[in-house]
Protein backbone atom coordinates (compact mmCIF):
# COMPACT_ATOMS: atom_id res chain seq x y z
CA UNK A 1 0.00 0.00 0.00
CA UNK A 2 3.12 2.28 -1.39
CA UNK A 3 1.28 6.19 -1.72
CA UNK A 4 2.61 7.30 -5.02
CA UNK A 5 3.31 10.99 -5.15
CA UNK A 6 0.19 11.70 -7.07
CA UNK A 7 -2.02 10.79 -4.41
CA UNK A 8 -0.26 13.14 -2.24
CA UNK A 9 -1.40 15.76 -4.93
CA UNK A 10 -4.87 14.90 -4.36
CA UNK A 11 -4.91 14.70 -1.01
CA UNK A 12 -3.91 18.16 -0.53
CA UNK A 13 -6.91 19.29 -3.13
CA UNK A 14 -9.42 17.06 -1.37
CA UNK A 15 -8.70 18.56 1.65
CA UNK A 16 -8.68 22.60 0.46
CA UNK A 17 -12.13 21.25 -0.60
CA UNK A 18 -13.17 20.46 2.72
CA UNK A 19 -12.01 23.72 4.56
CA UNK A 20 -13.40 25.30 1.72
CA UNK A 21 -17.11 23.88 1.75
CA UNK A 22 -16.79 23.02 5.98
CA UNK A 23 -19.76 25.52 6.54
CA UNK A 24 -22.03 24.38 4.28
CA UNK A 25 -21.32 20.39 5.03
CA UNK A 26 -21.38 21.62 8.48
CA UNK A 27 -24.82 23.27 7.86
CA UNK A 28 -26.19 20.60 5.53
CA UNK A 29 -25.87 17.76 8.69
CA UNK A 30 -27.58 19.81 11.16
CA UNK A 31 -30.54 20.28 8.96
CA UNK A 32 -30.53 16.53 8.57
CA UNK A 33 -30.09 15.13 11.98
CA UNK A 34 -32.07 17.81 13.82
CA UNK A 35 -35.23 16.68 11.36
CA UNK A 36 -35.23 12.91 11.19
CA UNK A 37 -37.47 11.47 8.79
CA UNK A 38 -38.77 7.79 8.10
CA UNK A 39 -37.95 5.73 4.45
CA UNK A 40 -39.51 7.74 1.73
CA UNK A 41 -40.80 10.23 3.86
CA UNK A 42 -37.38 12.00 3.34
CA UNK A 43 -38.65 15.26 1.96
CA UNK A 44 -36.52 18.26 3.87
CA UNK A 45 -33.71 16.08 3.72
CA UNK A 46 -34.29 15.62 -0.14
CA UNK A 47 -35.02 19.33 -0.51
CA UNK A 48 -31.89 20.61 1.69
CA UNK A 49 -29.44 18.63 -0.66
CA UNK A 50 -30.83 19.70 -3.76
CA UNK A 51 -30.84 23.49 -2.90
CA UNK A 52 -27.07 23.72 -1.68
CA UNK A 53 -26.64 22.50 -4.98
CA UNK A 54 -28.76 24.16 -6.79
CA UNK A 55 -27.07 27.32 -5.35
CA UNK A 56 -23.63 26.19 -6.33
CA UNK A 57 -24.83 25.50 -10.07
CA UNK A 58 -22.33 27.67 -11.41
CA UNK A 59 -19.72 25.03 -10.37
CA UNK A 60 -20.93 22.75 -13.15
CA UNK A 61 -23.43 20.57 -10.52
CA UNK A 62 -26.69 19.26 -12.65
CA UNK A 63 -29.39 18.94 -9.69
CA UNK A 64 -32.31 15.63 -10.64
CA UNK A 65 -34.56 16.05 -7.99
CA UNK A 66 -36.91 13.20 -7.38
CA UNK A 67 -34.74 11.34 -9.67
CA UNK A 68 -35.37 7.78 -11.17
CA UNK A 69 -39.54 7.67 -10.19
CA UNK A 70 -39.00 7.93 -6.23
CA UNK A 71 -40.02 10.92 -5.27
CA UNK A 72 -37.04 11.67 -1.95
CA UNK A 73 -34.27 10.03 -4.19
CA UNK A 74 -31.90 12.61 -5.62
CA UNK A 75 -29.09 12.71 -8.54
CA UNK A 76 -26.36 15.71 -8.76
CA UNK A 77 -23.78 15.37 -11.58
CA UNK A 78 -20.51 16.59 -12.57
CA UNK A 79 -19.32 16.03 -16.05
CA UNK A 80 -15.44 16.84 -16.10
CA UNK A 81 -14.39 16.77 -19.87
CA UNK A 82 -15.80 14.14 -22.57
CA UNK A 83 -16.69 10.20 -22.09
CA UNK A 84 -14.80 8.60 -19.62
CA UNK A 85 -15.61 6.56 -16.27
CA UNK A 86 -18.15 7.14 -14.21
CA UNK A 87 -18.18 7.02 -9.84
CA UNK A 88 -21.15 7.51 -7.66
CA UNK A 89 -21.46 8.47 -3.66
CA UNK A 90 -24.59 7.21 -2.00
CA UNK A 91 -25.87 10.01 0.55
CA UNK A 92 -28.74 7.93 3.27
CA UNK A 93 -30.78 10.52 5.39
CA UNK A 94 -33.62 8.11 6.62
CA UNK A 95 -33.93 7.89 10.35
CA UNK A 96 -35.85 5.60 12.60
CA UNK A 97 -39.26 5.72 14.36
CA UNK A 98 -38.97 7.50 17.80
CA UNK A 99 -35.30 7.64 18.18
CA UNK A 100 -34.34 9.72 15.33
CA UNK A 101 -30.93 9.25 13.52
CA UNK A 102 -29.60 6.38 15.67
CA UNK A 103 -28.12 5.06 12.79
CA UNK A 104 -26.26 8.13 12.10
CA UNK A 105 -27.69 8.48 8.16
CA UNK A 106 -26.66 11.99 8.33
CA UNK A 107 -23.68 11.44 8.88
CA UNK A 108 -23.56 8.79 5.69
CA UNK A 109 -25.42 11.68 3.62
CA UNK A 110 -22.76 14.10 4.75
CA UNK A 111 -19.59 12.32 4.05
CA UNK A 112 -20.92 11.32 0.58
CA UNK A 113 -22.03 15.07 0.07
CA UNK A 114 -18.90 16.14 1.22
CA UNK A 115 -16.57 13.45 -0.83
CA UNK A 116 -18.75 14.02 -4.54
CA UNK A 117 -17.35 17.86 -3.78
CA UNK A 118 -13.72 16.90 -2.98
CA UNK A 119 -13.98 14.69 -5.72
CA UNK A 120 -14.95 17.19 -8.34
CA UNK A 121 -12.93 20.48 -6.59
CA UNK A 122 -9.86 17.38 -7.30
CA UNK A 123 -10.19 16.88 -10.92
CA UNK A 124 -10.94 21.08 -11.63
CA UNK A 125 -7.12 21.25 -9.65
CA UNK A 126 -4.85 18.43 -10.50
CA UNK A 127 -6.93 17.66 -13.85
CA UNK A 128 -7.92 20.58 -15.92
CA UNK A 129 -7.11 19.28 -19.11
CA UNK A 130 -8.73 15.91 -18.40
CA UNK A 131 -9.11 12.75 -18.85
CA UNK A 132 -13.14 12.95 -19.13
CA UNK A 133 -15.40 11.36 -16.23
CA UNK A 134 -18.23 11.70 -14.86
CA UNK A 135 -19.21 12.29 -10.76
CA UNK A 136 -22.21 11.36 -9.39
CA UNK A 137 -23.98 12.12 -5.54
CA UNK A 138 -27.32 9.99 -5.14
CA UNK A 139 -29.56 10.31 -2.69
CA UNK A 140 -30.91 6.97 -1.77
CA UNK A 141 -34.06 6.58 0.40
CA UNK A 142 -35.26 4.38 2.67
CA UNK A 143 -32.42 1.99 3.15
CA UNK A 144 -33.71 0.88 7.29
CA UNK A 145 -36.74 -0.80 5.47
CA UNK A 146 -37.78 0.33 2.36
CA UNK A 147 -34.76 -1.04 -0.24
CA UNK A 148 -34.35 2.17 -1.80
CA UNK A 149 -31.44 1.57 -3.44
CA UNK A 150 -33.25 -1.66 -4.66
CA UNK A 151 -35.55 0.40 -6.49
CA UNK A 152 -32.93 2.49 -7.59
CA UNK A 153 -31.28 -0.33 -9.36
CA UNK A 154 -34.17 -1.11 -10.77
CA UNK A 155 -34.82 1.99 -12.55
CA UNK A 156 -31.27 2.32 -13.86
CA UNK A 157 -29.42 4.81 -11.43
CA UNK A 158 -25.91 2.78 -11.52
CA UNK A 159 -26.09 1.17 -14.76
CA UNK A 160 -23.53 3.42 -16.23
CA UNK A 161 -21.47 3.28 -13.15
CA UNK A 162 -17.80 2.31 -12.62
CA UNK A 163 -17.47 2.32 -8.80
CA UNK A 164 -20.03 3.02 -5.94
CA UNK A 165 -18.71 4.61 -2.39
CA UNK A 166 -20.21 5.49 1.29
CA UNK A 167 -19.19 4.66 4.41
CA UNK A 168 -21.46 4.45 7.88
CA UNK A 169 -20.73 5.07 11.60
CA UNK A 170 -20.50 2.38 14.42
CA UNK A 171 -19.65 3.05 17.68
CA UNK A 172 -15.84 3.47 19.16
CA UNK A 173 -13.89 0.25 19.33
CA UNK A 174 -13.45 0.16 23.40
CA UNK A 175 -10.06 -1.80 22.64
CA UNK A 176 -8.88 0.31 19.90
CA UNK A 177 -10.05 3.99 21.14
CA UNK A 178 -7.49 5.59 18.58
CA UNK A 179 -9.60 3.79 15.66
CA UNK A 180 -11.30 5.38 12.94
CA UNK A 181 -12.09 3.57 10.35
CA UNK A 182 -12.30 -0.02 8.53
CA UNK A 183 -12.07 -1.26 5.33
CA UNK A 184 -13.84 -4.64 5.66
CA UNK A 185 -13.56 -7.48 3.12
CA UNK A 186 -15.59 -10.83 2.06
CA UNK A 187 -16.15 -13.14 3.65
CA UNK A 188 -18.14 -11.60 6.33
CA UNK A 189 -19.57 -8.09 6.96
CA UNK A 190 -23.38 -7.39 6.14
CA UNK A 191 -25.49 -10.12 6.03
CA UNK A 192 -28.21 -11.44 3.31
CA UNK A 193 -31.92 -10.17 4.57
CA UNK A 194 -35.10 -11.49 3.22
CA UNK A 195 -37.73 -9.81 4.97
CA UNK A 196 -41.59 -10.94 5.32
CA UNK A 197 -44.97 -10.37 6.98
CA UNK A 198 -46.87 -13.04 7.67
CA UNK A 199 -51.01 -12.91 8.40
CA UNK A 200 -52.64 -15.92 10.08
CA UNK A 201 -56.35 -15.87 9.43
CA UNK A 202 -58.65 -18.10 11.65
CA UNK A 203 -62.46 -17.54 12.36
CA UNK A 204 -63.59 -15.03 15.12
CA UNK A 205 -66.18 -16.23 17.67
CA UNK A 206 -66.61 -15.31 21.67
CA UNK A 207 -63.85 -16.17 23.16
CA UNK A 208 -65.80 -17.07 26.51
CA UNK A 209 -69.18 -18.22 25.18
CA UNK A 210 -68.12 -20.26 22.21
CA UNK A 211 -64.64 -20.09 21.76
CA UNK A 212 -65.22 -23.98 20.17
CA UNK A 213 -66.66 -22.33 17.35
CA UNK A 214 -63.16 -19.87 16.64
CA UNK A 215 -60.41 -20.73 14.71
CA UNK A 216 -57.55 -18.76 16.67
CA UNK A 217 -55.14 -16.89 14.31
CA UNK A 218 -53.08 -15.56 17.42
CA UNK A 219 -53.17 -19.39 18.35
CA UNK A 220 -50.70 -19.72 14.84
CA UNK A 221 -48.21 -16.92 15.40
CA UNK A 222 -47.93 -17.85 18.58
CA UNK A 223 -46.97 -21.77 17.29
CA UNK A 224 -45.00 -20.38 14.95
CA UNK A 225 -43.23 -17.75 17.04
CA UNK A 226 -42.39 -21.05 18.63
CA UNK A 227 -41.44 -23.36 15.98
CA UNK A 228 -38.97 -20.27 15.10
CA UNK A 229 -37.39 -20.03 18.51
CA UNK A 230 -36.61 -23.66 18.43
CA UNK A 231 -35.29 -23.76 15.21
CA UNK A 232 -32.62 -21.12 16.20
CA UNK A 233 -30.63 -23.93 18.27
CA UNK A 234 -29.74 -25.95 14.18
CA UNK A 235 -29.02 -22.62 12.87
CA UNK A 236 -25.57 -21.24 12.30
CA UNK A 237 -24.02 -18.54 15.06
CA UNK A 238 -23.33 -16.12 11.77
CA UNK A 239 -27.01 -16.68 11.15
CA UNK A 240 -30.25 -14.38 12.31
CA UNK A 241 -34.20 -15.21 13.06
CA UNK A 242 -35.79 -11.94 14.67
CA UNK A 243 -39.38 -10.83 14.60
CA UNK A 244 -42.47 -8.94 16.09
CA UNK A 245 -46.06 -9.67 16.67
CA UNK A 246 -47.46 -6.65 14.49
CA UNK A 247 -50.91 -7.12 14.98
CA UNK A 248 -52.75 -10.13 17.41
CA UNK A 249 -56.10 -9.30 18.06
CA UNK A 250 -58.48 -6.63 18.95
CA UNK A 251 -60.12 -7.87 22.09
CA UNK A 252 -59.41 -10.50 24.46
CA UNK A 253 -63.01 -11.73 24.59
CA UNK A 254 -62.98 -11.98 20.99
CA UNK A 255 -60.93 -15.05 19.33
CA UNK A 256 -58.86 -13.43 16.87
CA UNK A 257 -59.58 -13.67 13.40
CA UNK A 258 -56.65 -12.50 11.75
CA UNK A 259 -53.42 -12.11 12.79
CA UNK A 260 -49.68 -11.01 11.80
CA UNK A 261 -46.04 -10.90 12.13
CA UNK A 262 -43.04 -9.34 10.83
CA UNK A 263 -39.97 -11.07 10.46
CA UNK A 264 -36.41 -10.22 8.95
CA UNK A 265 -33.95 -14.08 7.98
CA UNK A 266 -30.41 -13.02 7.90
CA UNK A 267 -27.36 -15.39 6.21
CA UNK A 268 -24.21 -14.16 5.48
CA UNK A 269 -24.93 -14.70 1.68
CA UNK A 270 -27.70 -15.09 -0.44
CA UNK A 271 -26.78 -18.90 -1.33
CA UNK A 272 -27.28 -19.42 1.86
CA UNK A 273 -30.00 -17.38 3.01
CA UNK A 274 -32.11 -19.14 0.92
CA UNK A 275 -32.30 -22.67 2.86
CA UNK A 276 -32.30 -20.59 5.75
CA UNK A 277 -35.79 -19.07 4.55
CA UNK A 278 -37.02 -22.46 3.20
CA UNK A 279 -37.20 -23.46 7.13
CA UNK A 280 -38.41 -20.70 8.57
CA UNK A 281 -41.51 -20.67 6.01
CA UNK A 282 -42.01 -24.27 6.83
CA UNK A 283 -42.23 -23.11 10.50
CA UNK A 284 -45.00 -20.88 9.78
CA UNK A 285 -46.84 -23.00 7.56
CA UNK A 286 -47.09 -26.32 10.05
CA UNK A 287 -48.63 -23.57 12.82
CA UNK A 288 -51.26 -22.78 10.23
CA UNK A 289 -51.87 -26.66 9.87
CA UNK A 290 -51.86 -26.87 13.43
CA UNK A 291 -54.55 -24.24 14.16
CA UNK A 292 -57.10 -24.66 11.03
CA UNK A 293 -55.69 -21.11 9.85
CA UNK A 294 -54.88 -19.66 6.47
CA UNK A 295 -51.73 -18.14 6.10
CA UNK A 296 -50.20 -15.64 3.83
CA UNK A 297 -47.04 -14.65 3.01
CA UNK A 298 -45.85 -10.43 1.77
CA UNK A 299 -42.12 -10.61 1.00
CA UNK A 300 -40.42 -7.07 1.10
CA UNK A 301 -37.42 -6.61 -0.52
CA UNK A 302 -34.75 -8.59 -0.19
CA UNK A 303 -30.97 -7.44 1.26
CA UNK A 304 -27.79 -9.23 -0.81
CA UNK A 305 -25.06 -9.59 1.60
CA UNK A 306 -21.92 -7.12 0.60
CA UNK A 307 -19.37 -7.59 -2.13
CA UNK A 308 -17.15 -5.31 -1.05
CA UNK A 309 -13.91 -4.46 -3.90
CA UNK A 310 -10.61 -5.07 -2.46
CA UNK A 311 -8.44 -2.43 -4.48
CA UNK A 312 -10.85 0.18 -3.43
CA UNK A 313 -10.74 -0.95 -0.11
CA UNK A 314 -6.62 -1.02 -0.47
CA UNK A 315 -6.72 2.57 -1.65
CA UNK A 316 -9.04 3.87 0.63
CA UNK A 317 -7.00 2.68 3.36
CA UNK A 318 -3.39 4.05 1.87
CA UNK A 319 -5.33 7.41 1.61
CA UNK A 320 -6.35 7.62 5.02
CA UNK A 321 -3.28 6.30 6.33
CA UNK A 322 -1.08 8.77 4.30
CA UNK A 323 -3.64 11.69 5.83
CA UNK A 324 -2.31 10.36 9.42
CA UNK A 325 -5.43 8.30 10.31
CA UNK A 326 -6.10 4.86 12.00
CA UNK A 327 -7.32 3.02 9.89
CA UNK A 328 -7.91 -0.86 9.22
CA UNK A 329 -7.68 -3.14 6.10
CA UNK A 330 -9.67 -6.37 7.09
CA UNK A 331 -10.08 -9.16 4.92
CA UNK A 332 -11.02 -11.22 7.52
CA UNK A 333 -14.98 -9.38 7.82
CA UNK A 334 -14.63 -9.23 11.26
CA UNK A 335 -14.45 -6.01 12.38
CA UNK A 336 -16.56 -3.96 10.15
CA UNK A 337 -19.68 -5.97 10.96
CA UNK A 338 -22.78 -3.98 13.01
CA UNK A 339 -23.06 -7.23 14.81
CA UNK A 340 -25.35 -9.42 12.05
CA UNK A 341 -27.04 -5.90 9.86
CA UNK A 342 -28.16 -5.58 6.39
CA UNK A 343 -27.93 -2.83 4.26
CA UNK A 344 -29.14 -2.61 0.85
CA UNK A 345 -25.54 -1.45 -0.43
CA UNK A 346 -25.39 -5.07 -1.05
CA UNK A 347 -27.74 -5.19 -3.61
CA UNK A 348 -25.45 -2.46 -5.53
CA UNK A 349 -22.11 -4.54 -4.89
CA UNK A 350 -23.23 -7.43 -7.27
CA UNK A 351 -24.35 -4.70 -9.86
CA UNK A 352 -20.90 -2.61 -9.75
CA UNK A 353 -18.08 -2.25 -7.53
CA UNK A 354 -18.06 -1.20 -4.25
CA UNK A 355 -16.94 -0.15 -1.00
CA UNK A 356 -19.10 0.30 2.20
CA UNK A 357 -16.56 1.75 4.70
CA UNK A 358 -17.08 1.73 8.39
CA UNK A 359 -15.85 4.57 10.71
CA UNK A 360 -16.02 5.18 14.20
CA UNK A 361 -18.20 7.78 15.97
CA UNK A 362 -18.09 8.60 20.18
CA UNK A 363 -21.61 7.11 21.32
CA UNK A 364 -22.43 5.68 24.61
CA UNK A 365 -24.85 2.91 22.61
CA UNK A 366 -24.81 0.81 19.71
CA UNK A 367 -26.41 1.78 16.64
CA UNK A 368 -30.25 2.03 17.00
CA UNK A 369 -30.47 3.62 20.43
CA UNK A 370 -31.15 7.10 21.77
CA UNK A 371 -27.04 7.52 22.29
CA UNK A 372 -26.10 6.61 19.14
CA UNK A 373 -28.35 9.60 17.74
CA UNK A 374 -26.49 11.77 20.29
CA UNK A 375 -23.29 10.37 18.58
CA UNK A 376 -24.43 10.94 15.25
CA UNK A 377 -25.35 14.92 16.07
CA UNK A 378 -22.09 15.47 17.59
CA UNK A 379 -19.14 17.99 16.08
CA UNK A 380 -16.88 14.76 16.74
CA UNK A 381 -19.09 12.83 14.58
CA UNK A 382 -18.83 15.08 11.88
CA UNK A 383 -15.24 15.78 12.03
CA UNK A 384 -14.65 12.02 11.79
CA UNK A 385 -17.46 11.85 8.76
CA UNK A 386 -15.15 14.36 6.73
CA UNK A 387 -11.96 12.47 7.08
CA UNK A 388 -13.52 9.37 5.61
CA UNK A 389 -15.10 11.83 2.75
CA UNK A 390 -11.26 12.71 2.04
CA UNK A 391 -10.65 8.80 2.03
CA UNK A 392 -13.29 8.31 -0.11
CA UNK A 393 -13.22 11.16 -2.26
CA UNK A 394 -8.92 10.38 -3.02
CA UNK A 395 -9.92 6.74 -4.49
CA UNK A 396 -12.78 8.19 -6.27
CA UNK A 397 -10.20 10.18 -8.38
CA UNK A 398 -7.42 7.25 -8.68
CA UNK A 399 -10.67 5.16 -10.11
CA UNK A 400 -11.43 8.12 -12.63
CA UNK A 401 -8.13 9.28 -13.94
CA UNK A 402 -5.95 6.23 -13.08
CA UNK A 403 -6.15 3.13 -15.71
CA UNK A 404 -4.36 0.76 -13.75
CA UNK A 405 -6.32 1.68 -10.70
CA UNK A 406 -9.75 1.29 -12.47
CA UNK A 407 -8.76 -1.98 -14.17
CA UNK A 408 -7.60 -3.70 -10.78
CA UNK A 409 -11.17 -2.69 -9.19
CA UNK A 410 -12.99 -4.14 -12.42
CA UNK A 411 -10.88 -7.48 -12.48
CA UNK A 412 -11.67 -7.79 -8.98
CA UNK A 413 -15.03 -6.90 -9.53
CA UNK A 414 -15.41 -10.00 -12.00
CA UNK A 415 -13.62 -12.76 -9.93
CA UNK A 416 -15.14 -15.88 -9.64
CA UNK A 417 -15.53 -16.34 -5.13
Amino acid sequence: MHVQEYQYRLIESVQTALEKYDSELKSINHQIWSNPELGYEEYKAHDHICTLFENLKSEGYEVRRSAYGLETALEVSYTHGTGGRVVAFNAEYDALPGIGHACGHNLIATSSIAAFIATCEALKAQYPDGPGCTVRLLGTPAEESGGGKVRLLENGAYKDVDACLMVHPMPMAPDDPELLSVATVLPGGFLANDKVTVTFTGKPAHAAAAPWEGVNALDAVVAAYVNISLLRQQILPSQRIHGVISHGGDRPNVIPMSASVDYYIRSPSLKTLKPLTEKVIKCFEAAATATGCKVEFDWGISYADLKTNTPICENYVTAMRAMGHHTVFDNSGKKGVLGGASTDMGNVTYAVPGFHGMFTIPAEGVNHTPQFTNGAGSPEGYKRSLACAAGMAVVACQILVDDKVAEQVKKDFERDD
